[in-house]
């Protein structure tokens, strides 16, 4: 029996059309590009060209974007070929290497591929699995890079979620690397049914309505669920007034028409971990019950599996119990914010139908085999972390892509629940779109343009860059820029004209009103609180009220998420955390005393020395305190009666048509800010991708990296360094700022090239509560030096900016790094057990790339041993490899 016919036999299953096409395509020796929905099995075309691989004794990679992917994948050819003929590399984890089929995220290959490992000889395929991935703006380039220098002879199998150009991608990489298929299926192996569910004022039942009705030629939206959607009174555009008749559902509510309507097992996507969390919580406390007894054995058979080896006090901090109970009731949330061993259970018990409801961010919806009946979407908008956008309809495929059991349902469902700022035409059109087109992120980086020197002459380099994806569309997308040029051209005339005021500058007075708005925003008592808490500084004495038993000592101040929190000492020998809510009025400082050195706030003699000296200090009455306070108040306010003065005496004001023309100003900025967004692309595009690596390569030559076509000793480090930060990490290894720290003071230190704070408003990193040692303390200031001199010649060169060092993870990584326990290092409930294991598992991995480019061997050894000391508890355990 052929290679062939014996895959598709073992499959046990018959193949879909569009799989022989692909299967065809290997079989000629071509490359192939599969788009396809998910779930519709396009992972058999990749397992397809490994098993051909092993039969002609040559090797297959397998990538994917992420670990979690790496790590599942790596489980399902294990089960397949056998644990001797399968290995997995994932930067902080290898198993096997040498394999003849290893499985890797996609930079690992890419690391190979510039450091021309032995690793790559005999490679006959390489799986490039989620390649739409390439338009993600941090990380794309690395599948550019790939397709574009990996050695011809090596054919690539392109698995991607369907991309409404799929053509020209494939045309791109034919260009690129020889014969290439495009094989396109946009049909769903299991139908998909689109519904949408409102919940009415003073009616207990909710509104589940089709979304579309008619044939399937010719879907139309529900007039039904339009009329409906009338009901709500919205203002324009959906946003303007309150909602008076209808109202979202609440979860639990959803979770039980879905059971009652036989819609289990479901996902529910909250795009946000608090909304999960609560999402459970709300589903325990109504006591919903969905699992049976045998089901309950069952699951809690694999949480012994997952969760044997994380110690009992690990679990406590990280809320088993309380994970627990939504479990064994049949609902769980599923995100970033928890360890990998929990989530892998959630993982297996959902896939084995016992776990009836998922609440999951839209993480989820990347690779992880987790098929549900039905999807329910809560929200079309998103928090990206500037601002809420809209889903785009190839991330409304994504999500909903995960409806629908092949080989148990014949339907799926996909269930958006009712919003008051999204109207149901905006519902019906996004589900009736088709995907999004591919769009590449590329552009040369410092570490790709060292490596691209070391490798290449300069002509072949320019060259390889021509080949890219994001040149090779380049012309087309100039054309549909420039027209769209024009139709804001137009538009700005009409509203230029709308926002004409006989009576004075419309502008002027629109600016009035938006500092006016501003400062009144700024006026709360929250906010001047907020501010008097920034100012305080550990030492000062200042009154807290009944909470805090009187006066109180400031210890360390904490920045999180734009607010303000203070560690302070009471009287009684409390440590306790106050925030803006904890205060009536802004607190004035009473008194200032100096801590104890060394400043260990949790250490009982610490405490019973700044006790000491907070009884001795001389302080002021609190109303005195707080006098200075009130002035500031006061200042505040004549601002603010300024500003309205200053409105009502503008011109514009009396003008009767003021709130037309406001409207038309505030469009005119808009359309002003896109037309210069517009003209910097078409200036960006029409940019070759050659001269921007000419200016990478100046500025790397102006910093000492380079010499002409040629790597200098800094360069070979940089060549290295794989992160977002390269250039800065290499110049902090090259001025020995990382020389002569111990191993936790090296994790700390390393960790501000790695971390960045979630959820950020995109205000510069805050420093963090208290520095773990003075030493740290000058370094971290030296490495931001650095970065404002680097940013100072990018700004110069016209390149993007490198992203700031954010210390804010330093006292994590030296507390896990010196050897203290999860509980006392999570002490704070400010960052999730799943968050700190990921940014001290990327801690490692730099560490480990520091280890193997440090100037210093003490340096290296020092990496090298921070790296051992991050690797232990609940961060070794994660990642657990089944098959």
């Amino acid at each position: 029996m052929s290679l062939r016919a014996t895959f598709e036999h073992d499959l046990g299953f018959p193949l879909d059309p569009y799989q022989r096409e692909a299967l065809d395509a290997l079989d000629a020796g071509q490359s192939v590009l599969v788009a396809a929905p998910t779930g519709s099995g396009k992972t058999i075309v990749g397992e397809y060209a490994i098993a051909r691989a092993l039969a002609n004794g040559a090797k297959a990679f397998y990538t994917t974007p992420l670990k979690a992917l790496s790590n599942q994948k790596y489980a399902d050819l294990v089960r397949l070929h056998g644990r001797d003929n399968v290995g997995l590399l994932t930067g902080d984890r290898s198993v096997n290497g040498d394999a003849p089929v290893v499985v890797m995220t996609t930079e690992v290959l890419r690391n190979m591929i510039y450091a021309s490992s032995s690793a790559l000889d005999g490679l006959e395929s390489v799986v490039l699995d989620e390649v739409h991935y390439l338009q993600d703006r941090y990380r794309g380039a690395v599948w550019e890079e790939v397709i574009v220098h990996l050695a011809p002879e090596t054919d690539l199998v392109c698995l991607s979620a369907t991309v409404s150009n799929a053509e020209e991608f494939a045309a791109w990489i034919e260009t690129v690397r020889g014969a290439t298929t495009a094989v396109i299926e946009e049909r769903r192996p299991i139908e998909l049914r689109h519904r949408y569910l409102v919940g009415e004022r003073g009616v207990d039942a909710l509104h589940l309505l089709p979304t579309f009705v008619g044939t399937a030629d010719d879907l139309q939206p529900n007039p039904e669920a339009e009329r409906l959607d009338r009901r709500s009174d919205r203002g324009p555009r959906g946003t303007a007034r309150p909602v008076r008749r209808l109202r979202a559902p609440d979860r639990v509510e959803v979770v039980e028409l879905l059971d009652a309507e036989d819609l289990l097992p479901a996902i529910v996507f909250v795009f946000s971990r608090k909304g999960c969390a609560q999402a459970v919580e709300q589903s325990v406390a109504a006591r919903l019950r969905l699992t049976t007894a045998e089901e309950r054995t069952a699951i809690s058979a694999i949480v012994d599996r997952h969760l044997a080896s994380v110690a009992a006090d690990d679990l406590a901090v990280l809320g088993y119990e309380q994970w627990l109970a939504g479990l064994l009731a049949g609902v769980a949330a599923h995100h970033a914010g928890m360890v990998p061993p929990m989530k892998e259970a959630v993982e297996e018990a959902f896939a084995a139908g016992l776990v009836k409801v998922v609440f999951a961010t839209e993480t989820l919806a990347l690779g992880i085999n987790m098929p549900a009946r039905s999807v329910v979407i809560e929200k079309l908008t998103k928090f990206t972390g500037e601002g809420h956008e809209f889903l785009t309809p190839g991330e409304y495929t994504q999500l909903t892509g995960r409806a629908g059991r092949r080989g148990i349902d014949s339907v799926g469902y996909a269930v958006v629940m009712w919003s008051p700022w999204v109207t149901f035409d905006q519902v019906a059109g996004l589900a009736s779109r088709r995907t999004d087109a591919l769009r590449s992120s590329f552009r040369p980086t410092y570490n790709m343009a060292v490596n691209l020197v070391r490798r290449y002459s300069s002509e072949m380099a320019h060259h390889l860059l021509n080949l890219s994806f994001a040149q090779f569309h380049v012309d087309r997308d100039v054309v549909t820029i420039e027209r769209q040029m024009d139709r804001t051209r137009g538009q700005l005339g009409e509203q230029r004209r709308l926002a004409h005021s006989d009576f004075g500058d419309a502008t002027e007075y629109r600016k009035l009103l938006d500092a006016l708005g501003a400062e009144r925003r700024g006026a709360g008592s929250g906010r001047r609180i907020s501010r008097a808490l920034a100012n305080l500084r550990p030492g000062d004495i200042v009154h807290a009220g009944a909470r805090g038993g009187g006066k109180v000592v400031v210890l360390t101040q904490e920045h999180r998420r734009g607010s303000t929190r203070l560690l302070v000492l009471s009287p009684s020998r409390r440590l306790l955390r106050l925030g803006p809510d904890d205060f009536a009025h802004p607190p004035g400082v009473l008194g200032h005393i100096d801590l104890p050195q060394p400043h260990a706030p949790k250490s009982r003699p610490f405490q019973r020395e700044a006790l000491e000296r907070l009884r001795k200090a001389k302080v002021r009455r609190p109303d005195r305190a707080e006098s200075g306070a009130r002035g500031a108040e006061t200042d505040a306010a004549n601002d603010l009666d300024a500003l309205e003065r200053a409105v009502s005496d503008h011109p514009v004001d009396a003008d009767p048509n003021k709130d037309d023309i406001m409207r038309a100003v505030a469009i005119v900025t808009r359309l002003e800010r896109e037309q210069a967004r517009l003209a910097a692309q078409v200036a960006q595009r029409t940019e070759s991708l050659g001269r921007q690596l000419d200016v990478v390569r100046e500025l790397l030559e102006h910093w000492g990296y380079l010499d002409g076509w040629s790597l200098t000793p800094a360069g070979e480090i940089l060549a290295r360094l794989y992160t977002e930060t390269d250039l800065l990490l290499a110049e902090t290894i090259r001025q020995g700022l990382l020389d002569g720290l111990s191993a936790p003071e090296t994790v700390a230190l390393v960790s501000c090239f790695s971390y960045e704070t979630r959820g950020g408003d995109g205000a510069p990193p805050m420093p963090p509560a208290h520095w773990p040692t003075s030493r740290l303390a000058d370094r971290s200031r030296k490495v931001e030096k650095m970065w404002r001199k680097l940013g100072i010649d990018e700004q110069r060169s016209g390149l993007p900016s490198t992203r700031q060092p954010d210390p804010g993870f330093m006292p994590y990584a030296y507390e896990w790094a010196s050897g203290n326990d999860l509980a006392s290092v999570l002490d704070d409930d400010e960052l999730t057990g799943g968050d700190f294991v990921r940014h001290v598992k990327q801690c490692i991995d730099l560490l480990r790339q520091v280890g193997d480019v440090a100037l210093d061997p003490a340096t290296r050894a020092s990496a090298r041993a921070a790296a051992d000391a991050c690797s232990r508890g609940v961060v070794a355990l994660t990642g657990v490899l089944t098959g």
